[in-house]
């Protein structure tokens, strides 16, 4: 399977958008590599250690949350980057959301730097240490949120800090975005593009978490890939519904509420939405083939006709491949009766949906309906968005963007690619068409496997890096 896939991945480039996104060719573009000069490593580790131990962990139920950890991080920046405080503009939206201003010489339009500094939960998570210790050992800064945003929110720190400490000026205006309710979908970014369109504000760029940089993830392709996100799947939480009049558990009947439940979940189960290979997704096999061994790269004149065979390639390859070119479904929360012998009255499941480009949140809604074709299960949408436009490549933004990535790694390969989570930065779409999703950090599969799960963490060097890709771009912009 590995070799099929990496020949037949070699073999796009044939469609509208592929050319579109290798119109531009990063490694077509001579760059300097990063410079580290000024940045400490050590005490970049030491800041975001730090702000691990400060457990600002985001929950739906407002109840649920630690206002007073949140603010205790937000005053902890403060004091950790003196200069960028004293050289930017910051504010504060709703609960806790931060906007800073860094004015730049001309009015071009502005360069978007997001990160986000809520975190996920660690219920029920077996870690080797304490989540939120924010240890530093053997070149590794571990804990909840290490990756996952604060290592971001800190690499941009870090390059603001040691900007503004040499009295730089950048030349567009720099704005950075920093939510606090990422995790839970909340309105911290939405905040922030309501500002912006409030005040005749539409970014030049922006760069939110999401791809990252990776080694080993495309079968017969050697060496590092810099991943750039273009766009996002939609996100689409619905709930299954069926009633019954309930009763005894000692007389049970066929087919009562559960029992259709079951049936429907069967149904989507085994009736997978179809695998369909998006042009951002060709684009990004265009750019990774190009690094595979000559052969495969001969495969290239019949992408059009492989095309319907590298979704399905794609589709069998493992559960990151299959979610780049369908729409998947996760079933994550069953509901029945609350007594042991009782026959429930209703039975609920919960369905977490990720919505491939070219769906919409009712064309997901209508299969659903048509796939399970049962009348007694209804199909409830708790919540919804449709996936977000894709984001443009034939712009200086994006050759910047690319530019930096491969002065911070330049053995990488700069790829497009869909990403699978949704994130902040698709609120920004509304007031931009170069939304990107990058962190700028080398990453093992195992690191990031890390991610929401147990034992997250960051190399030093990876934090460092990204701290000089930063400072590159904000330069270059």
């Amino acid at each position: 399977m590995k070799r099929t896939l990496a020949a037949v991945a070699a073999a796009a480039t044939a469609t509208t958008t592929a050319r579109r996104v290798a119109r531009f060719r990063p490694e077509d573009r001579d760059v300097v590599p990063v410079d580290l000069a000024g940045l400490d490593a050590d005490a970049a580790a030491g800041r975001l250690a730090e702000l691990i131990r400060i457990p600002t962990v985001s929950s739906r139920n407002p109840a649920e949350v630690d206002q007073e950890a949140f603010a205790a991080y937000r005053a902890r920046l403060a004091e950790l980057y003196p200069r960028t405080h004293e050289a930017l503009e910051r504010e504060q939206l709703g609960d806790g959301a931060l906007l800073y201003r860094w004015r730049g010489a001309t009015d071009e339009p502005p360069l978007v730097l997001m990160a986000h500094y809520d975190v996920v939960p660690v219920d029920g998570q077996q870690w080797s240490r304490d989540p939120f210790c924010g240890s530093i050992e053997e070149g590794y800064v571990h804990g909840r949120g290490a990756i996952d945003d604060k290592g971001s929110m800190v690499a941009i720190l870090e390059a603001v800090e040691a900007l503004a400490a040499d009295g730089f000026t950048p030349r567009r205006d720099v704005y950075l975005s920093f939510g606090n309710d990422e995790e839970v979908a909340g309105v911290g970014a939405r905040l922030a593009v309501e500002a912006f369109t409030s005040r005749g504000i539409r970014p030049w760029a922006v760069i939110d978490e999401g791809g990252a940089v990776v080694t080993g993830m495309f079968p017969g392709v050697p060496g590092q890939v810099a991943v750039v996100g273009l766009a996002e799947k939609g996100l689409l939480d619905v709930e299954l519904v069926t009633t019954d009049a309930g009763g005894h558990a000692s007389s049970p009947v066929r087919g009562g509420a559960p029992a259709r439940l079951a049936k429907a979940i069967l149904a989507l189960e085994e009736d997978p939405f179809p695998a369909r290979l998006h042009d951002v997704v060709l684009g990004m096999i265009d750019a990774v083939g190009r690094r595979a061994p000559l052969g495969y790269r001969a495969l290239f004149a019949h992408a059009a006709q492989l095309r319907p065979v590298l979704a399905e390639v794609l589709a069998r390859a493992g559960r990151e491949a299959g979610a780049m070119v369908r729409t998947t479904v996760a079933v994550t929360r069953l509901e029945g009766s609350r007594a042991a012998n009782v026959l429930a009255t209703r039975a609920l499941a919960h369905l977490n949906i990720r919505i491939a480009l070219g769906e919409t949140v009712q064309s997901t809604v209508d299969r659903l309906r048509r796939v399970i074709d049962d009348p007694s299960v209804e199909v409830r949408v708790v919540s919804g968005n449709d996936p977000s436009p894709v984001s443009r490549t034939d712009n200086e933004a994006y050759a910047l963007i690319s530019s930096a990535a491969r002065a911070a790694y330049p053995d990488a390969v700069v790829a497009p690619y869909v990403m699978v989570q949704a994130s902040d930065a698709r609120h920004f779409s509304q007031i931009s068409d170069s939304v990107y999703r990058f962190m700028p950090f080398d990453l093992s599969r195992e690191e990031l496997s890390a991610l929401h799960a147990a034992d997250e963490r960051i190399s030093v060097a990876a934090l460092h890096r990204g701290a000089g890709f930063f400072r590159h771009l904000i330069r270059s912009s």
